[in-house]
């Protein structure tokens, strides 16, 4: 009868394999989640990677060049860490997702193969699914300006330049009742309710708090009270008595910015850029076309 090796024995005796997949998700707010397909909680990099997620990977194809490859990760929404309201309120838009892959019996011994953005999240009653985009898909997204008359900049960012820290141009205020679509508030807003159309309205506390909308529209109730109308849904729940941050609108006109915000030496749009009906006619005095500037 022969005899094994013990180098043979030993190999023998090992798994067919100690590789598992694990993924770091690193939100925009911050907030970083780890989980594996493991059986078990693995902890490296700083990361604890949960085993009771239930994540599982699909197959991933490969392209050479720039093309955008995708691969996807199923889940189950009874996770600790993934809820479906987060998902709806859209707390993982934009997370940064890095894959590992990973020997379970040597945590120190992993490699990672694959940084994606989070894509598309679809949800069941049970699981849900997650497409990673490569980072080569940012490549598609549209870089650069459009010459147009409007402002293509946001209020109050680097761009704009317009302070909005101060009323009313940024109030707060208290959640009176909440309808289907809108919220209604407590108090004056220290300017007219039409000023905030277009505006952006973020809770500051409550279930829903960091999550915002745009505002579609606001108006004056006979009670004295301001409805507003929101452009989107916000999903986790809010109620009587939440706060919430409420930023005045802009049109993006050129005439708005100059009398409402005094911001007219940042604009950011083309206001003097004539229409294809100007530049096809010839400038006549005492007419429009005159030549003169189109914006005052």
């Amino acid at each position: 009868m022969r005899t094994l090796s013990p180098d043979l024995a030993a190999a023998i005796e090992q798994p067919v394999t100690t590789l598992a997949n694990c993924w770091r998700l690193t939100r925009t707010d911050g907030v970083v989640l780890g989980f594996t397909d493991h059986d078990e909680a693995l902890t490296f990099e700083g990361t604890t990677f949960e085993a009771a997620t239930g994540l599982t990977a699909s197959e991933a194809e490969a392209t050479l060049g720039l093309g955008a490859a995708t691969a996807e990760v199923e889940g189950a929404l009874s996770s600790a860490a993934i809820e479906e309201t987060d998902i709806a309120a859209g707390r993982f838009d934009g997370a940064r997702i890095e894959t590992f892959v990973v020997d379970w019996q040597n945590v120190d011994r992993h490699v990672r193969i694959d940084v994606s953005d989070l894509g598309e999240v679809k949800w069941g009653e049970i699981a849900f699914t997650a497409e990673l985009r490569s980072i080569a898909a940012r490549l598609e997204a549209v870089r650069g300006r459009l010459y147009r008359r409007r402002c293509d900049a946001v209020l109050g960012d680097e761009r704009c330049r317009f302070d909005l820290s101060q009323p009313p141009h940024r109030v707060e205020c208290a959640v009176h009742s909440v309808g289907d679509g809108w919220i209604e508030i407590d108090g004056a807003l220290g300017a007219d309710p039409d000023r905030y159309a277009s505006g952006r309205l973020t809770m500051i506390d409550g279930d829903a708090g960091g999550l915002g909308s745009d505002v579609a529209s606001a108006a004056a109730m006979a009670t004295g009270r301001v409805r507003i109308f929101l452009a989107e849904t916000i999903v986790p729940a809010i109620g009587a008595g939440d706060r919430l941050s409420l930023v005045q609108g802009c049109d993006k006109r050129f005439q708005t910015c100059k009398e409402r915000f005094g911001n007219h030496l940042n604009f950011r749009g083309f206001p003097h850029i004539p229409g294809s009906d100007a530049t096809l006619q010839v400038a006549r005095t005492g007419s429009f076309h005159d030549g003169s500037p189109v914006v005052p």
